[in-house]
């Protein structure tokens, strides 16, 4: 056991919790954010800072962690995106054990993404696939079920028409649109407070569901805009928040996705003349330039004109480059998709085993479809929200 006073807290925290008759670390790590603030006379904000830093603070089994081998054929194990454009761009699809994030203005097509992402994980491996499960967090209340049903309907009938072989025709027996939506875990948070908290239990929540291999926060940047008058409190908890995130990706093999707003950031403009101040307006990520390096990869999906482009701005591995893209009734494709069957290219997984974006085009509408609170395509390009380049 670990005395409390040796703990990595702050002394006036200490303080409150000695006062309050703990002792021990071991005592704080089975109380709820609401009881130890409760019990240790701590505001909420403090409660959850020491449940962040206390979970830090545990030393996992096993001990040694992995070999470059073992994280090697982690990373290469991917989740398609059904876009086979940007599933080369990240070079293969969204890898296990890395933190993505995906920015964007209202309507671009974040959650649609988030949302492909939850079905094709849960694609059986002799299609290609994870055969895995999802967790979609969801803060803004932005989920339609029935936008997932139409996703699942999508997948389930692109790979019945593969299944060649009895390994496949068997899997198609428990890949159903029934299975996908029960291997789809939902979880609801109303603000900062209900998702700090959720965040804390999903490590024991993954341990019990051990073929979740996608973990989905939409968005992760609604909850923490408001409601913070001190932004040092904010920044404490974001990074706490994100060392967890890259825990739970790395030590549960998960892919984590967040998706993440847009802000106006005021820019000096060059040129004028002495004495007279001007700006000019950019639009970029929410959340400030350090919270920017916490993810492995940073996606930004924008408008150009009428086109709907996926940007790489951010990537150890794969460089700087940009795709068009599509959000169809079938769910996210290629931008050629919308426009004609033989124009497609092909999947970006193997022909024989991994699902392709050639899904039927005989009914398939354009690309107006998006999130609930997305544009539709026909709006003039000058009513459009537009992204700058190179962000």
């Amino acid at each position: 056991m670990k005395p409390l006073s040796a703990a990595p807290l702050s002394p006036s925290v200490k303080v409150k919790l000695l006062r309050a008759g703990f002792d021990w670390e071991e005592e704080l790590r089975g109380l709820e954010p609401l009881e130890l603030s409760r019990e240790g006379g701590l505001s909420l904000e403090e409660a959850l800072e020491v449940q962040q830093i206390l979970t830090r603070g545990v030393e996992q089994p096993g001990g040694g962690g992995l070999t470059a081998l073992e994280l090697l054929q982690q990373e290469e194990r991917s989740i398609v995106t059904f876009c086979s454009q940007l599933d080369a761009l990240l070079g293969g699809g969204v890898p296990l054990g890395r933190t993505s994030e995906v920015c964007g203005t209202p309507g671009v097509g974040k959650t649609q993404l988030c949302l492909q992402l939850c079905v094709d994980v849960q694609i059986p491996e002799c299609f290609g696939g994870l055969g895995g499960h999802a967790v979609f967090v969801d803060t803004e209340g932005s989920l339609v079920v029935q936008r997932v049903v139409d996703l699942a309907q999508a997948a389930v009938h692109h790979c019945s028409l593969q299944d060649h072989d009895p390994e496949q025709q068997e899997a198609m027996k428990t890949f159903t649109m029934e299975t996908i939506l029960e291997h789809l875990h939902l979880m609801r948070c109303h603000d900062y407070v209900e998702l700090l908290a959720q965040v804390h239990l999903l490590p024991d929540f993954l341990v019990r569901h051990s073929k979740v291999r996608l973990l989905v926060i939409d968005s992760l940047a609604f909850p923490f805009r408001r409601h913070f008058e001190d932004l040092s409190v904010r920044t404490r908890l974001l990074n706490g928040l994100a060392q967890q995130l890259l825990q739970i990706a790395s030590q549960h093999s998960v892919a984590v996705v967040w998706t993440n707003q847009m802000t106006t950031q005021l820019v000096p403009v060059l040129g004028e003349t002495p004495g007279h101040r001007a700006a000019r307006g950019l639009l970029v990520p929410a959340l400030g330039e350090t919270w920017g390096h916490w993810a492995t990869q940073r996606l930004l999906l924008h408008w150009e004109g009428p086109h709907r482009l996926a940007s790489v701005f951010k990537s150890p591995n794969n460089m700087e480059s940009s795709v068009s893209y599509s959000i169809t009734q079938q769910g996210f494709r290629d931008a050629s998709s919308s426009l004609s069957e033989s124009k497609q290219p092909s999947s970006s997984l193997s022909e024989s085993k991994q699902p392709s974006s050639s899904l039927s085009e005989s009914k398939q509408p354009s690309s107006s479809l998006s999130e609930s609170k997305q544009p539709s395509s026909s709006l003039s390009e000058s009513k459009r929200p537009r992204m700058q380049e190179g962000q």
